[in-house]
């Protein structure tokens, strides 16, 4: 028996004509209802969501088009295909403008039915998929997944919050693998336009001519191999965000183009003579310093000021090692699911190994690490040798097969682990006590005992 077959709900008062339909729908593998006036069909749909309602025009008490306006009150997501023996273009645009999704004239041309009915269903299908998709993006780009106890961390969370119910322009700073991608997504999807698309790009993935035609369009014959007419990302953003990562790469040239479109709220496509009007929020991001670029003469100041409106900083994760052991667990959970493992946890030397590292590529770094660590590991926890942390010369090594200038941490507990860690990380900020005490992600007062605790307090 076919399963998760789609129900059709037949209207038409005339009784050969509905059994005709039944008959044949039926035979195409749908299951049919039938309603013999429109206010049935109306009272029929307040009960029941239909895939798809097949409904003629011209009915005795209640006709197609009074009866399709107030299904699409009750259920705007139902497809409504209108049928009619009265060809008519303006009846057709009254149902069109009413919500129809199309409009067939009888005689039918069964191929053009059967066709009709296969692409509205797909259609709709389609809809509740992308629904769905845009609901677990939302999800997942949610500020509550936005991971940190770090003050800075949290003061940044709290600054998304706010702004996503803005339309302001937001440039986000921060290094490579921060998760500035994370922070855009958290606030178009915490804002007004989370219905609407959000579009990015890597400008700095695309050649400048390249660029150009992607994010404005191209009209056909704009130039070699421009053979059909393409709508850039500022359009495809329309009523939603559009994320510029990696702005900094941009030429100069283009970030004229950028400039105006900021400014003026309208695109002209390569190619094209008439500019489009745009309602589009701009988020960008980068991991150089903008001021600097402006002083050598490599971006334009009145751009960074138009794109400079809300300034948001991923701090590095070496700022916030109090958040790696979250970061890791997080991740742990994540990949374990991924790989079908039962790996329970971190080893202490485990977890002291990975709060020593530096984390270059930070937390995508420390996110690839984990996947790695997980698939590769035949230990119920993640220990020193396990956790795979790759050295750009030498490859995913464990501590005990690198010949690196580092104090072992294998063998040491705990407490002598986090002794060791606070006291390198004091000397990195050259006994910067609170700087320390940032980084870290603890209380300065934590910091203090701590140090006391170990004899080296002033």
């Amino acid at each position: 028996m076919m399963k998760n077959k789609s129900t059709i709900l037949v209207v038409d008062d005339d009784r050969t004509h509905r059994d005709m339909l039944k008959t044949l729908l039926t035979k195409w593998g749908y299951l049919i209802e039938e309603a013999d006036d429109g206010q049935v069909a109306i009272d029929l749909v307040e009960t029941k969501p239909y895939d798809l309602i097949l409904m003629d025009i011209k009915m005795i008490k209640i006709s197609g088009l009074v009866a399709l306006a107030e299904i699409k009150k009750i259920n705007p997501a139902i497809p409504v295909i209108i049928m009619t023996a009265f060809s008519s273009v303006q009846t057709a645009v009254d149902a069109l403008k009413k919500g129809a999704y199309d409009y067939l004239t009888k005689p039918f041309d069964f191929d053009k039915l059967k066709l009709t009915i296969q692409r509205s269903l797909e259609h709709t299908q389609l809809k509740k998929e992308n629904i769905q998709l845009r609901e677990s993006l939302g999800k997942n780009f949610d500020c509550t997944n936005i991971i940190g106890k770090h003050a800075s961390m949290q003061k940044l969370i709290q600054t998304v919050s706010q702004v996503a119910q803005t339309d302001a322009t937001v440039l986000i700073n921060g290094e490579s693998g921060t998760g500035k991608e994370l922070i855009a997504g958290a606030i178009h999807y915490n804002s007004h336009r989370k219905e609407g698309p959000f579009i990015k790009i890597n400008c700095a993935a695309i050649t400048e001519t390249l660029l150009e035609s992607e994010l404005f369009g191209h009209e056909k014959g704009a130039f070699t191999g421009a053979t059909r007419r393409k709508e850039g990302k500022f359009q495809l953003a329309n009523n939603g965000s559009l994320f510029l990562d990696e702005i900094s790469e941009t030429s100069m040239s283009m970030q004229v183009k950028l400039l105006r479109a900021l400014q003026e709220r309208e695109i002209t496509p390569v190619g094209g003579e008439k500019p489009i009007q745009i309602d589009t929020r701009i988020i960008a991001a980068t991991n150089k310093n903008l001021v600097n670029l402006i002083a050598s003469d490599d971006f334009r100041e009145d751009l960074y000021y138009r794109l400079n409106v809300i300034n948001l900083r991923v701090p590095p994760l070496r700022e916030r090692t109090g958040d790696i052991q979250l970061l890791a667990q997080h991740f742990l959970k994540i990949y374990c699911k991924k790989n079908n493992r039962s790996i329970k946890g971190f080893t202490p030397d485990g977890i002291g190994k990975l709060t020593y590292h530096n984390w270059p590529g930070n937390v995508r770094e420390l996110m690839n690490t984990i996947e790695r660590s997980v698939i590769l590991s035949t230990q119920d926890y993640l220990g020193d040798d396990e956790i795979q942390i790759e050295d750009k010369n030498l490859g995913a090594l464990s501590t005990a097969d690198k010949g690196r200038d580092m104090i072992e941490l294998g063998n040491k507990p705990l407490q002598e682990i986090e002794k060791i860690a606070i006291l390198k990380m004091l000397d990195k900020t050259e006994n910067n006590k609170s700087e320390t005490a940032r980084r870290l992600g603890i209380a300065r007062r934590t910091l203090h005992l701590k140090l006391k605790e170990y004899g080296v307090m002033d």
